[in-house]
C-alpha cells in the first residue's frame, strides 16, 4: 500500500521503498510547452488537495486501490477570456542513477540500440535531434500503447502513470522526460507527440500538439492512476495485471465465430489464395482486390516467419488440404543451402535466396529455426518423409556445430561457408525448442546439451527485459515476436527438465524465465478496446482490440503473431496455476476470431482471407484502417491456434463460443 505525503508546494507518494513526487496539481500547456501551472495548495481532507493559479483551479482526490492510487482531477478555467491550451500532469520518479523507461508496446529502455539501422524513437540522456528520432524526452498519443501508461525507473524507484485512451478533452497522451529533466512521467490532455511525430521508420513528421478551447467557468473531470514501488525491472508486471483486470471489465470481447469454424475458413483461405501449384509455394501476400493484375500478390515464400513451414504444418494437421501442405514441405526440404541450413526464401524468377537480410548470402537465424521446428512437428504428424528428416537433421547438425562456447547461436549465417556473420541479439532462441524436439525425435543427446547451453545464454535477455533480434526486417529491435519465441523456448526447457531430458536441477529457473518472458510479452498485448473514429472501417465492423498485440516499437500496428505461442501459453498457465496467462491467451484468440472473411465480399476480402495489419493509431495509415492484403502467416497462425484449441477442448468462457 502506498503512503500519501503532503508537503508545502509538493505532494508525494511512497511505496515499496520507492518515491514519486509532484510540484503542481496540473500544468497548462501550449504547443511550445509549459506556460503555467496550478500549484499544490491546501488539504480539503486527508485524500484531497486543491490549488489555483495560471487561470485555473484544480481539485485532486486520491482513492487507495491497494496496489495503486486512483486519482480524480477536477479542473475549472477561471480566466475572464476564452483560451486554447491543454493540460499536463507530471510526476518525478525520485532516485539516483540513469532513468530507464517502458511504454507498453512502443518504448523499452533506450528502445533502439545506437547500432540499430532501423530508425524509430530512441532515448538518449544526452539529448539528440528529432530528425534522427533521438531525444531525452518523448510524448505520444495514448492509442499507440497496449496499455496507456508510462513507467520509469531510477536506482531506488519504479513509478508509473496510467490513463484512459480518451477523456473529456479528447485523445489522451503519455510521455516522459529524462536526461537534464531528471526522471519525469507525464500525462497529456489532449495528447502531445514530441519532439516529432513517428509515422514510419526513418521519416519523422513535425510535432503534433493539439489544444482545446476553454470558455470562462468551464469545468472538466479527468482521471488517472499512479503506482510506485521498488526498482526491480520486473515491477511493471503487478501494475499491468491490475490495469488489465480494470480494463477487461468494460472492454468486452467480440469473436465472430468459434475456433472450429475459423479453422475451416482459414484452411480454405490458405489453400485457395496462397498455395500455388506447380511452384508448390505459399505466396506471402494475396490482395483483397482480385480484379486485374493482383498487384498486391507477393509471389515469394520464406521458409518460416512470413510464410513457409509453420503454415504448411497447420494445413497438414488440419487434413483437408494435406496434399498441398506436403508439396510445400517437399519444396522447402529441397531448399538447403551449401552450408547445411535452409535458405531463407524462395523468390519468383530467382529461386532460393537469403531473404530480407542486409547482405547478399546471409541467412537469418530465426527464420530457419522456425522452419526447422515446424518441420519436426510435421514429421510427428507424418513420419514417413525421408527428405524432411534429412533437411531437419542438416539444420540441427549445422547449428550445433557452429554454436559458440557461451551458448549463442548468432543471428546471421553465410549460406556458402556457414560462418556466423553476426552474433548480436536473441534471434536464435527458437533453436532451443527445435533442438529439444529434434532430440526427442532422433535420440541425439548433443542436441539437448546445445539447447540447455543456449537457455543459459539467452536468459540474460529475458532478465534484462530487453529481448531483440527476431524479425528479419527489424534489425536489433525489441519486438513482440522476441517475446513469443522466448516463451516457446523456456516452456520447452522446463518440460524437458521435468521429463529428465535435460538437467532437472534447473527446471525452476526455466519456469521462472518462461513466466518473465510471458509477462514481458503481455506488455505488447492490448488490455482495452480502442475508440476508433466513427466513419472508419474498424469502427463500422466493431473491431475489439483487446487481446491484440502491437508488432513492435518500430512497426506500430496490431498483428496476430502471438498465436504462434498459443499452445505454450496454455501450458504455462497449467504449470504455474496462474489464471492471468489463460485469460490473456483467451483474449488473443478471441481477438483474431474477428476479421476472418466468412464469404467472398466480407469486409471487401475473399473467403478465408486474413489481413496482417490493423491500424491502432496514426502510424503507417490513419487509425481505424486495415491493410487490404491477406498474409499466409496471418491465416496460418489463426488455423494453428484454432486446431490447438480444438484438440484441447478449449472454449472462450466469456463469449460462449
Amino acid at each position: 500500500m502506498a503512503e500519501l505525503i503532503w508537503l508545502p508546494g509538493e505532494m508525494r507518494l511512497k511505496g515499496g521503498g520507492g518515491l514519486m513526487r509532484a510540484r503542481s496539481l496540473v500544468r497548462v500547456m501550449v504547443p511550445g510547452g509549459v506556460v503555467g501551472e496550478v500549484p499544490v495548495g491546501g488539504l480539503r481532507d486527508p485524500h484531497t488537495l486543491h490549488g489555483a493559479g495560471s487561470g485555473f483551479a484544480a481539485t485532486v482526490h486520491f482513492t487507495d486501490k491497494g496496489l495503486y492510487q486512483d486519482v480524480e482531477l477536477r479542473v475549472t478555467y477561471t480566466g475572464a477570456e476564452p483560451i486554447d491550451c491543454g493540460l499536463q500532469v507530471a510526476w518525478e520518479v525520485v532516485g539516483d542513477g540513469a532513468p530507464t523507461w517502458l511504454i507498453p508496446g512502443i518504448f523499452y529502455g533506450e528502445n533502439r540500440l545506437e547500432r540499430c539501422t532501423r530508425l524509430y524513437p530512441r532515448y538518449d540522456a544526452r539529448g539528440g535531434r528529432g530528425a534522427d528520432l533521438v531525444s531525452d524526452a518523448w510524448a505520444f498519443r495514448a492509442d499507440r500503447a497496449a496499455l496507456p501508461s508510462v513507467f520509469g525507473w531510477t536506482g531506488s524507484t519504479c513509478g508509473a502513470l496510467a490513463v484512459d485512451e480518451v477523456s473529456e478533452l479528447g485523445q489522451a497522451g503519455i510521455g516522459f522526460a529524462g536526461g537534464r529533466h531528471g526522471a519525469e512521467l507525464q500525462i497529456n490532455w489532449p495528447y502531445r507527440e514530441t519532439p516529432v511525430l513517428y509515422a514510419e521508420p526513418g521519416k519523422p513528421l513535425p510535432a503534433d500538439c493539439p489544444t482545446v478551447h476553454w470558455e470562462p467557468g468551464e469545468v472538466v473531470f479527468l482521471n488517472y492512476r499512479i503506482y510506485v514501488t521498488g526498482p526491480d525491472r520486473h515491477n511493471y508486471d503487478p501494475f499491468v495485471r491490475a490495469m488489465y483486470e480494470r480494463d477487461a471489465r468494460v472492454s468486452l470481447l467480440n469473436p465472430w465465430m468459434a475456433p472450429a469454424e475459423a479453422a475451416e475458413l482459414t484452411a480454405y483461405g490458405l489453400w485457395r489464395w496462397h498455395f500455388k501449384e506447380g511452384d508448390n509455394i505459399l505466396i506471402e501476400t494475396a490482395a483483397f482486390d482480385r480484379e486485374g493484375n493482383h498487384k498486391g500478390d507477393r509471389y515469394n515464400m520464406h521458409v518460416g516467419w512470413v510464410s513457409g513451414v509453420p503454415y504448411a504444418y497447420a494445413m497438414l494437421r488440419h487434413g483437408k488440404y494435406a496434399e498441398a501442405a506436403r508439396a510445400v514441405l517437399d519444396k522447402i526440404a529441397s531448399g538447403v543451402a551449401p552450408a547445411g541450413m535452409f535458405w531463407g526464401e524462395w523468390r519468383e524468377g530467382k529461386g532460393w535466396s537469403q531473404g530480407w537480410t542486409p547482405n547478399r548470402g546471409w541467412i537469418h537465424t530465426r527464420t530457419i529455426s522456425e522452419a526447422t521446428l515446424f518441420m519436426i512437428r510435421a514429421l510427428v504428424v507424418e513420419p514417413d518423409h525421408a527428405n524432411w528428416r534429412e533437411a531437419v537433421l542438416s539444420n540441427l547438425r549445422y547449428v550445433t556445430r557452429m554454436q559458440r562456447e557461451d551458448g549463442s547461436f548468432g543471428t546471421y549465417y553465410h549460406a556458402e561457408t556457414g560462418e556466423v556473420m553476426e552474433w548480436d541479439g536473441a534471434g536464435g532462441i527458437l533453436w532451443i525448442t527445435a533442438l529439444l524436439e529434434g532430440a526427442a525425435m532422433f535420440g541425439d543427446e548433443g542436441f539437448r546439451d546445445a539447447a540447455a547451453k543456449a537457455g543459459a545464454y539467452y536468459a540474460s535477455f529475458v532478465r534484462d527485459e530487453f529481448i531483440y533480434g527476431a524479425p528479419e526486417d527489424v534489425h536489433l529491435a525489441p519486438t513482440s515476436e522476441d517475446g513469443y519465441n522466448a516463451i516457446i523456448a523456456y516452456v520447452s526447457l522446463y518440460e524437458a527438465a521435468q521429463a529428465g531430458a535435460v538437467a532437472s536441477g534447473r527446471q525452476d529457473e526455466w519456469l521462472d524465465l518462461a513466466r518473465r518472458a510471458a509477462d514481458w510479452t503481455m506488455t505488447f498485448r492490448w488490455t482495452y478496446n480502442l475508440d476508433f473514429p466513427p466513419r472508419t472501417f474498424l469502427k463500422q465492423f466493431d473491431f475489439r482490440s483487446r487481446g491484440s498485440d502491437l508488432a513492435s516499437p518500430s512497426n506500430q500496428h496490431l498483428h496476430n503473431y502471438g498465436l504462434v505461442a498459443f499452445p505454450e501459453m496454455l501450458r504455462l498457465a497449467d504449470y504455474t496455476g496462474d489464471r492471468y496467462y489463460l485469460e490473456r491467451t483467451r483474449d488473443n484468440l478471441a481477438c483474431f476470431l474477428q476479421f476472418i472473411a466468412r464469404e467472398d465480399g466480407d469486409f471487401n476480402a475473399y473467403k478465408g482471407m486474413v489481413t496482417e495489419r490493423w491500424y491502432n493509431t496514426n502510424c503507417f495509415q490513419p487509425k481505424g484502417m486495415m491493410l487490404t492484403l491477406s498474409h499466409s502467416w496471418s491465416i496460418g497462425l489463426v488455423l494453428y491456434a484454432c486446431l490447438e484449441a480444438k484438440d484441447r477442448g478449449f472454449v472462450l468462457p466469456s463469449t460462449g463460443v
